[in-house]
């Protein structure tokens, strides 16, 4: 197998996935809008960190142990499921709340400071409880990888996996920490809350029932 290839191909069906709508796009989204752009730049962040350990999980051999031990990876699943559900309580219980100062010249810079390492927290809280993400990229590094990579090629996966991961999510922080979108955010943050909440909520029932 070509390595070029094999990595090129890696690249593209891991940003495919990493692109599609999620838990993880609606949170980023979320915290650039009302905590501005640090802290929707940190979240980026978090989920590039998260994502490295699945992968690197994924390996070298964690997969494996969940598979020997299926009771390992329902209480992932079923942590990560909770948490989703706690998210979305929480955008449910605060969507009538008024969008705060995210703009550190007009507000207090350690409550700012506070408020995007929040967001830094939660993000990797996200990444961190779903298992699914290990499974994910262990099925496509068994599909596209050679069976016995050296060991160059492992450190270029994890490489590819971060710099899909941040470039991805930091770009989804820049356009909803902009004026505009935090300006239309603000207009319409009941609703948008709302169908935010909703959508985390289905993704943790579902996570919370599904079989794989």
């Amino acid at each position: 197998m070509d390595y070029a290839v094999a990595l090129a191909g890696l690249a593209v069906v891991h940003l495919l996935a990493v692109a599609s709508p999620g838990p993880s796009t609606v949170l980023v989204i979320q915290t650039a809008a009302v905590s501005g752009r640090r802290a929707g730049l940190l979240a980026a962040f978090a989920m590039m960190l998260g994502a490295l350990v699945w992968a690197a999980a994924a390996l070298f051999g964690l997969q494996v142990l969940f598979a020997r031990f299926e009771w390992l990876y329902l209480a992932f699943r079923i942590a990560g499921a909770l948490y989703l559900l706690y998210l979305a309580y929480m955008l449910l219980r605060h969507a009538g709340a008024p969008l705060p100062e995210a703009d550190p010249s007009a507000a207090n810079p350690s409550a700012v400071l506070v408020g995007a390492w929040q967001g830094f927290l939660k993000a990797l809280l996200l990444q961190l409880s779903n298992p699914k993400v290990m499974v994910f990229m262990g099925s496509i590094f068994i599909s596209l990888l050679p069976a016995q990579p050296p060991s160059w090629m492992d450190a270029t996966v994890l490489a590819i996996v971060a710099l899909n991961e941040f470039t991805w999510f930091a770009l989804l922080a820049l356009l909803f920490s902009g004026g505009a979108a935090r300006a239309f955010y603000r207009r319409t943050k009941l609703w948008l809350d709302r169908l935010m909440g909703g959508v985390l909520g289905l993704l943790g029932a579902r996570l919370l029932v599904s079989e794989v």
